[in-house]
């Protein structure tokens, strides 16, 4: 599919269907078809209907309950069996690609195969027509270049690029006629037909052809039409095709991309898995488990799938799928979920959900469903397209019977027609977009702004609402200590113990104690000059060791514990005074931790995410684009205010405690209450809200998941970037309005000049050109956004 007029086609033939509800998605190029009766639907019928429409499909994917039925275990290591039920209602996947000779997909092939070699064609074809064009346009243009026999090798040069490279746009332009439509394809094939065909009639019949003339441009046609040798036309084929193929080539590209980021999704799951039978481990592929397995999980690698841990404790990075930074601290009875990181200990899982259950796959489906989703605004250029392109038919064959029956001779009618014809292909209509496009995310990307295509450009003009993840968007993503309380050797001590922790708190108290400018209460000691002995870990509660100072004696030393409360009172340490500030720092959304030496507690150690220094002036800017900031995160009521006071976000614009489906949900209630909603995020848990937003943007320094689901990513991980982004797409979508209204001005002043007979067509060729340079040098003006 080549623009939103082939999307209107498919959808029509779909919905007609009985109990048909589709979705066609154009930069998948697929749909997403919903059996409103509740029946099943008629595979068949789905595929014809979209061949009718001059396309062909596949279905790919079917949304269905699904019972698993665990294998025996004499059976470990086969597949696991499946028991369906039809869903009401039942919904269907189909992914398609145009047709084209030698290139028709059958039930089986791959649907990757074409868009790949889709993009080859067009790299190829552009190639060749841009190293033809060159000398065609030169020849054709420059009469002092117009050596003896030149209008041949002008032919010999051109014939290639309006026949083989112009082979796209002559394809598309043929099917819509098939089917009864029209497309900007549709003038584009016309045009280079007509200017090909006069010039190849003028070469070889009407005299072009003698060794020896040479062309001028010329305003008014000749006055003695028969005894005039007729123009040739074919660098206007040529130069039409070239830049084309060009915009095409480039919306490719930006397209392409667009499905990226359901298969770098799923890419995050396990591959395989240590399966427990009869307390042995087997090594097997992870879609082989079924509910009720039980599997290893060591140190450093990903949980296999949803379940519950039997035995082991640990601490899990959750962050692909939750976004906040601090592990999760589990033990036996915990839920775990498919695809977090075990930092530490070993643990025995049972599966509790697999394959399409799982909350990635979830998560999967939620992108997927949020991505097919129509976009509100189309291409205006399109829009018109199916009335300006039968139009311009009708003044073409109306120009040349009205100069026939006025007794004209036939080469003045036919001139004139073909003028009509040339000055309304719509090269400047079809570079107002893509040069735009180029020139705006060029300059994006220098600023660390990638723009994806021209539909991400419509949905900024109307947001009102910009939705913020807190970790890694507003906040660092990753624990800072910020405050110590005690004596000023806590900080030492603890850091002494804690370097040999893995967990993250522990690496940030550690960094914090080698630093020369930490937090109140640091020394900046250097933790090397200290000695640990008998260090102990208790995953989820603390860790301990004895600490000999480099003035201590030979067997002197400290043991120093660091961890919660409830576990320092296990250990005989009663928290004492340090309670109360222990649970205020925890209340107000920090991270705390209790040190103590010698059986009494000696200090707390206050640890946060923190703002980055560019957040409040990023908020500030939001705002001055008449965006209202909301902060969502799955972080604590706590941490999420704390956060939200920082960059100045009100208190009632504060969402947290969301999970990733809560994420999306809380997005499509905004818009229902009808907001325009950008949403800014990071991480795994935000591609689906990111992909459901009127406006998703990704920071760059989140997941390729994040960064493939939104429409707009910021390569430099600074929160202003956002409005940067925003000010930037609605200054290109400007400039893209500014072309178009040109483009038909254009063509609404010349049309009638040409039909009227006072436009030669070599002159409406050069004024076709001059349209084109008029876009691209207002296009051009965007390089100098800052």
């Amino acid at each position: 599919m080549t623009c939103a007029s082939c999307v209107a086609r498919v959808e029509k033939k779909l919905n007609r269907l009985p109990g048909v509800e589709a979705t066609v998605n154009l930069p998948l190029e697929s749909a997403r078809v919903t059996m409103t009766d509740g029946q099943p639907a008629d595979t068949e019928a789905l595929v014809a209907a979209v061949r009718s429409a001059g396309y062909d499909a596949r279905v790919v994917g079917a949304e269905r309950p699904v019972v698993h039925e665990p294998a025996p275990p004499e059976h470990r290591g086969a597949s696991a069996e499946f028991m369906h039920h039809d869903m009401d209602p039942f919904e269907h996947a189909l992914s398609g690609h145009s047709m084209a000779p030698g290139h028709s997909m059958d039930a089986d092939e791959d649907t990757s195969a074409p868009t790949d070699a889709r993009g080859t064609e067009l790299r190829a074809r552009l190639r060749v027509a841009a190293v033809l064009s060159v000398p065609v346009l030169l020849l054709s243009m420059i009469p002092a270049l117009q050596f003896v026999g030149w209008q041949w090798v002008v032919a010999a040069l051109a014939l290639p690029v309006a026949t083989w490279a112009a082979w796209p746009f002559h394809r598309a332009a043929f099917r819509a006629a098939r089917h009864g439509a029209s497309t900007m394809d549709t003038l584009v094939s016309i045009g280079i037909i007509a200017a090909t065909g006069w010039s190849l009639w003028a070469l070889l019949l009407g005299g072009a052809g003698e060794l020896g003339i040479t062309m001028t441009p010329s305003l008014w046609p000749r006055a003695e039409q028969g005894m005039a040798v007729p123009e040739l036309y074919f660098e206007v084929a040529a130069v039409v095709t070239t830049f084309l193929l060009a915009g095409r080539y480039a919306e490719h590209r930006s397209r392409r991309r667009a499905g990226d980021a359901l298969r770098a999704l799923l890419d995050l799951g396990a591959k395989d898995v240590a399966l427990l039978v009869d307390g042995t481990e087997h090594r097997v592929p992870v879609d082989r488990l079924v509910v009720g397995d039980e599997f290893a999980v060591r140190p450093g690698e990903k949980v296999a799938t949803d379940g519950v841990v039997v035995r082991g404790t640990s601490a899990l990075d959750t962050s692909l799928l939750t976004g906040e930074p601090v592990p999760v601290d589990v033990g036996p009875g915990d839920e775990v979920t498919g695809a977090t990181i075990n930092t530490s200990g070993a643990l025995v899982v049972r599966a509790t959900r697999v394959g399409s259950e799982t909350r990635l796959a979830q998560i999967g489906r939620l992108v997927a469903t949020a991505q097919t989703g129509k976009a509100p605004v189309q291409r205006l250029a399109d829009r018109i397209s199916a009335v300006f392109v039968p139009v311009v038919l009708v003044l073409a064959a109306g120009t040349l019977a009205a100069w026939l029956l006025s007794g004209s001779g036939v080469q003045a009618a036919f001139t004139a027609a073909v003028a009509v014809l040339i000055i309304a292909c719509p090269c400047a209509l079809g570079l107002a977009t893509p040069t735009a496009l180029l020139v705006g995310t060029g300059r994006g990307a220098q600023l660390g702004i990638l723009i994806k295509g021209p539909e991400v450009l419509e949905q900024t003009r109307t947001v009102d609402t910009v939705v913020l993840d807190k970790t890694g968007t507003v906040t660092e993503g990753r624990m800072a200590l910020v405050e110590v309380v005690g004596g000023p050797d806590v900080l030492r001590y603890a850091a002494a113990v804690e370097q040999l922790a893995e967990h993250p708190i522990g690496r940030a108290v550690a960094a914090a104690a080698g630093t020369t400018d930490g937090p109140t209460g640091g020394d900046g000691v250097v933790i090397g000059a200290d000695q640990v002995l008998d260090f102990r870990a208790e995953a989820g509660h603390g860790v301990s060791g004895v600490v000999r100072t480099a003035h201590s004696g030979v067997g002197l030393g400290r043991r120093v514990l660091v961890g919660r409360p409830a576990w320092l009172r296990d250990q005989g340490v009663d928290p004492g005074a340090f309670q109360q500030p222990f649970d205020a720092a925890e209340a107000d959304g920090a991270t705390a931790v209790m040190v103590a030496w010698d059986g009494s507690p000696r200090g707390i150690l206050v640890l946060r995410d923190p703002v980055k220094a560019s957040s409040a002036q990023a908020v500030e800017e939001l705002r001055a684009l008449g965006l209202r900031p909301v902060l969502l995160t799955g972080d604590n009521q706590g941490a999420a205010r704390a956060a939200a006071r920082s960059v100045g976000i009100a208190e009632e614009d504060v969402i947290a405690h969301v999970l990733p489906a809560d994420k999306v949900a809380v997005v499509a209630r905004l818009q229902a209450e009808g907001a325009r909603v950008a949403m800014v995020g990071d991480g795994v848990n935000d591609a689906a809200a990111l992909a459901t937003a009127d406006l998703g943007l990704a920071m760059g320094t989140g997941t390729d998941v994040a960064i493939e689901a939104a429409d707009i990513t910021l390569v430099r991980g600074d929160l202003r970037s956002a409005g940067d982004a925003i000010r930037l797409s609605r200054r290109t979508l400007r400039v893209i309005k500014q072309n178009l209204f040109w483009a038909f001005a254009y063509n609404v002043a010349a049309i009638p000049l040409a039909a009227l007979g006072l436009l030669n067509p070599m002159i409406a060729g050069a004024a076709m050109a001059f349209s084109s340079v008029l876009v691209v040098g207002n296009s051009l003006r965007l390089r100098r956004f800052a």
